[in-house]
């Protein structure tokens, strides 16, 4: 596995909670503990719009299919949508009795679905004018740190030390107990396997049908931070974050660690994203975002017209 750092960005919005490539990884989003949502080209350092409009830290956020919208949700309990052209915000959901730590689109952006520390999910409908949620899942029995959304599915991550499944066809709910609080829950890009994340210091890959079992990668360190992990584009390697400042890189099939990167010595690296279409990779820490990957990777991308 080659990572090589090919830029670090100096975001200026306090701690960086979470970073997230668009829809075709062109451009990112960090969110702030300043409060602010902010818009990026990566590859030239460039930020292209800052939204403002929360009362506390941004936690997570989410493009929209065609890049037109960006959900995002706080510590104010509120999920706000925003108009990405205008920096406006369009529609703002204060239905949550708690911060709300995670938030993602549907297939289609026609529903955001946000997760929260009062343990439910909610599912909105961004097309109407309702301020009320569509549907509330309220099947965990702790906070919601985690959200997988597939085509048909909502998994999550709970500090119940849970996964759950929902099936949106016919409504049922499985739950596997991993058996420490899970921090991310993440899908392999063919779609065979759940990535889990947890609070033991381990990250564990299941398959995604039968429940099995399949690795285990260990070496890193979260003790009680949200440290996310994900698994590259080619799904050979498993990465994660680390209390260390560390992006530990292990093989899929040994699970042995294959390389350590250093993001920033000894600061947590909790949030990290995986380019949707290139092993390109995203890790945020303290208050900076770096790129990873080699320069061939991102030659076209680093020629996007922006203006």
């Amino acid at each position: 596995m080659d990572l090589q750092c090919l830029n670090r960005v100096e975001c200026n919005q306090g701690a960086v909670r979470a970073v997230r490539f668009n829809v075709d990884g062109s451009y990112c989003l960090t969110c702030g503990s300043d409060k602010k949502l902010k818009l990026w080209n990566p590859y030239r350092s460039l930020l292209l719009k800052t939204y403002g409009g929360h009362g506390n830290e941004v936690l997570d956020a989410c493009g929209s299919c065609d890049s037109s919208q960006i959900v995002s949700c706080s510590t104010d309990k509120s999920i706000i949508l925003w108009d990405v052209s205008t920096g406006q915000p369009l529609r703002r959901f204060r239905s949550h009795a708690a911060s709300v730590t995670c938030v993602k689109y549907n297939e289609e952006s026609t529903v955001a679905i946000s997760g929260s520390l009062d343990n439910t999910v909610m599912c909105w409908d961004i097309r109407s004018r309702s301020q009320v949620p569509i549907q509330t899942l309220k099947d965990a029995k702790d906070c919601i740190t985690s959200l997988l959304v597939t085509d048909h599915e909502i998994f999550t991550g709970s500090v119940d030390c849970s996964v759950r499944r929902y099936d949106l066809r016919n409504g049922k709910c499985d739950a596997d107990f991993v058996g420490a609080p899970i921090t991310c829950v993440s899908l392999s890009h063919d779609g065979q396997c759940i990535l889990v994340s947890s609070a033991d210091n381990s990250v564990k890959l299941f398959d995604k049908t039968s429940g099995e079992l399949l690795g285990e990668f260990l070496g890193h360190k979260t003790e009680d931070m949200n440290i996310e992990s994900a698994i590259i584009t080619n799904d050979n390697f498993v990465l994660s974050g680390s209390i260390t400042g560390e992006l530990f890189c292990w093989d899929l099939v040994s699970a042995e660690i294959v390389k350590k990167l250093i993001h920033t010595p000894l600061k947590v690296l909790n949030s990290l994203c995986v380019h949707p279409k290139k092993d390109v990779v995203l890790t945020a820490c303290v208050g900076t975002f770096k790129i990873w990957g080699q320069t061939d990777d991102v030659k076209i991308d680093n020629e996007i017209d922006i203006d």
